[in-house]
């Protein structure tokens, strides 16, 4: 049955019958050669993804990396709002304001995933930041991972100013940290064998993925559910894209660190438009 969907999945008519206490696949005359390379085909790939040497999903390095870097910038944000440092009002200039941000003022979307109200604001945060963020750079790399991460974070914000009131106001990591796990749950929808899987199983996912949102981002009267929502679709919109970027790419050393620079500087030049913004 295993190789009659293998057939069937490359387009090549097959009979499947019972003989001599045995299971027979007929096939065309003119087909055998072709049915024997996608048969040997599979069978190799079959034999690579139960080696504990390859894996069916290859990890990628820099995710430790992209961590240190994720918890650095959060929490010196964090610092230099709580002191006012420069004399500038960091929550005044960089929360997500709805109004602004469809006015034009699009570093918004960027600064405010540095912001935290409060300590534990911040705490929770990193802990699930951390955590989902070590397994999208487990399967991306630290800096295509966390570039990615900004990227769909930025978009969740835009996506939530959108359907709001002009007068909402938004500011937390949160929505970039519920991007990663859109980003993980589309890199697990991503088709990986030659057979056709059923539904449930096909789907598993994005549903595993659902119900972790509605259980870590719809509790505390402060949540804002839509941007958590916003930022989860934002990362699987956003993951279906890099999980499709070729493994040899993702393996450089060198994709990696321009990713991960990209990522601080587009958070960096954010900031840079929202003090002049207010100077």
């Amino acid at each position: 049955m295993e190789s009659r969907l293998v057939l069937d999945s490359a387009g090549i008519p097959a009979r499947t019958f019972h003989q001599d206490g045995h299971w027979q696949i007929a096939v065309r005359a003119e087909d055998y050669d072709r049915v024997v390379a996608e048969l040997q085909a599979y069978r190799q790939e079959e034999m690579a993804d139960r080696s504990p040497s390859l894996g069916r999903i290859p990890l990628f390095s820099g995710s430790l990396l992209g961590l240190l870097g994720y918890s650095l910038g959060i929490v010196s944000v964090f610092i230099l709002a709580d002191v006012s440092a420069y004399g500038i009002d960091w929550s005044a200039v960089g929360e997500m304001r709805a109004g602004d941000v469809v006015a034009g003022q699009w570093w918004r979307t960027l600064t405010a995933l540095t912001l935290h109200v409060d300590g534990v604001h911040l705490g929770s945060n990193l802990v699930f930041g951390c955590v989902f963020g070590l397994l999208a750079g487990r399967i991306l790399g630290g800096g295509v991972a966390w570039l990615t991460i900004v990227v769909a974070g930025a978009l969740g914000n835009l996506i939530n100013a959108f359907v709001r009131d002009a007068d909402h106001v938004s500011i937390g990591a949160s929505t970039a940290v519920f991007a990663a796990l859109g980003i993980m749950v589309a890199h697990a929808l991503r088709p990986r064998t030659l057979l056709r899987e059923k539904a449930m199983k096909r789907w598993s996912p994005l549903v595993g993925g659902v119900l972790m949102l509605a259980m870590l981002g719809t509790g505390g009267e402060r949540t804002d559910v839509m941007a958590h929502v916003s930022g989860f679709v934002a990362g699987v919109m956003i993951g279906w894209i890099g999980c499709r970027l070729p493994d040899r790419y993702l393996a450089r050393d060198d994709v990696q660190f321009a990713a991960g620079f990209a990522a601080f500087g587009i958070i960096a030049v954010a900031w840079i438009f929202a003090v002049i913004a207010v100077g």
